[in-house]
């Protein structure tokens, strides 16, 4: 089990992470302030190949709460169960489960932690480029979408990424973890 500390330009993340033998085991609390403040707890569980098994993520701040259930079977066929309690300017959380089919695995927005999983089981840091289909979970709102992302190896233990929204280099760690991506979050600590 590792702990890791993210800094944020919009606040922090805290992960205790057990990775080893294609599988990822994770739990963790982030703090944000945009588009309003809010905490967010989650749970991942990958199986063989870092594939996305479950992900459970909870946001709250003043006056609102919201869950957010992914669950994928081996068939890439995912579900989503979400819950919203109290007023908040945000949009429903959930998604369209048909959306996402195929895809791997979850990518838990303002996270470093879900580039994880692709980059380890593609080989991305040592050779190679793949796209993934990915079910992007926003934040705080727990939208899930369809998210079609390029990974690109671009030297010993960086990565190209990019989607629709943006490219970016990610340094990752001899782990397999990121220890900077900068629009993101920087790895503090040992």
């Amino acid at each position: 089990m590792t702990a890791i500390v993210w800094v944020k330009p919009e606040g922090a993340e805290l992960a205790e992470v057990e990775l080893g033998q294609g599988r990822l085991r994770a739990t963790g609390t982030a703090i944000g302030g945009d588009p309003l403040p809010y905490q967010l707890e989650y749970e991942l569980t990958t199986g063989d190949r870092w594939v996305t098994e479950r992900l459970f993520v909870r946001t709250y701040g003043a006056g609102w709460s919201r869950s957010l259930e992914l669950i994928n079977n081996p068939a890439g066929r995912w579900t989503i169960n979400a819950e919203a309690k109290g007023q908040v300017d945000l949009p429903p959380p959930g998604g369209d489960a048909a959306a996402v089919t195929g895809a791997l695995d979850c990518d838990l927005g303002l996270s470093p932690l879900t580039n994880t999983m692709p980059v380890l089981r593609g080989g991305f840091l040592r050779h190679g480029a793949g796209e993934h289909l990915m079910a992007w979970v926003s934040v705080p709102a727990l939208v899930v979408i369809p998210s079609r992302q390029t990974y690109r190896h671009v030297r010993p233990e960086v990565v190209s990424y990019s989607s629709e929204r943006f490219t970016e280099e990610i340094v990752f760690g001899a782990d397999g973890l990121v220890e900077n991506y900068p629009s993101i979050g920087r790895r503090i600590g040992s």
